[in-house]
């Protein structure tokens, strides 16, 4: 049997709320120059989808230590998902086209230092006992990504449309050396809602591009509304030459966004 390697440490606490996820199918051939060396694409039924998320960070730590004015914020994200074959089975996880949030600061130095495709944008949003939106403010208009749900949030099937779009636990990304690093997210099983009337509105071209913007323009597949829970994050790992292995390394690839 393989060595078991040390787990790399946390490097983020957090809790994401109110998960809102507007999928829709992708042409494969769009997704794949984005692929980083050593993951494949992960299809549902034979496609393979994009989703447009929009959440709640809350009581955002790193390293343990909560940061002033930068716990609290909006983030909405246009994701797709891949997977890597591994000793100990395969690590279904996302690629993120694009993440938006609101904070000039925290987008710079994710751009910066850590390649992630981030951008700040001053953003809102609004929640009731049966409305979920999500809004951000680019090229001189709001968009929103919206929709509406009732009754209760159930857990998530086995083999489900939900568990799939839901149940990704690891984040690739492209270094500029062009070496793959890998990170892990931890969360309990989640409940969800079926969400209904999703509604993506605004200049998604200006954003993506006109082929994202074409599949983003079609009708969504399916669009859920999770209650999210407490997460963590642990520092990232580079895979090794695309194979099976990974090194620590001390590039804390996550998600960090920020509005307080």
């Amino acid at each position: 049997m393989p060595a078991t390697l040390p787990q790399p440490r946390v490097f983020l606490t957090a809790e994401w709320r109110s998960l809102l996820m507007v999928n829709y199918v992708m042409d494969p051939a769009v997704l794949r120059p984005l692929v980083p060396r050593g993951v494949e694409l992960d299809l549902w039924q034979g496609e393979a989808l994009v989703s447009m998320v929009g959440f709640l960070f809350l009581d955002t730590r790193v390293l343990g230590v909560p940061i002033p004015f930068h716990r609290d914020f909006e983030e909405v994200n246009l994701r797709f998902y891949v997977r890597r074959e591994t000793p100990e089975g395969w690590r279904r996880g996302v690629i993120f086209v694009r993440e938006i949030v609101p904070r000039w600061a925290i987008a710079s130095l994710a751009r910066g230092l850590y390649n992630e495709p981030y951008l700040a944008c001053p953003m809102r949003h609004h929640l009731t006992a049966g409305t979920c939106e999500y809004g951000w403010h680019f090229a001189g208009r709001w968009n929103s990504l919206s929709a509406e749900f009732r009754g209760e949030p159930v857990l998530l099937g086995e083999g489900s449309a939900e568990e799939f779009i839901f149940e990704h636990y690891w984040g690739y990304t492209r270094l500029r050396d062009g070496s793959t690093a890998e990170y892990q997210v931890e969360h309990p099983r989640w409940r969800a809602w079926t969400a209904e009337n999703p509604r993506l509105e605004g200049d998604m071209t200006a954003l993506y591009g006109a082929e994202f913007a074409q599949a983003l323009g079609r009708a969504p597949v399916s669009a859920f509304l999770a209650e999210g829970s407490a997460i963590s994050v642990r520092k990232g790992a580079g895979v090794r030459g695309g194979g099976g292995g990974t090194s620590n390394i001390e590039r804390p690839t996550v998600s960090t966004s920020s509005r307080s």
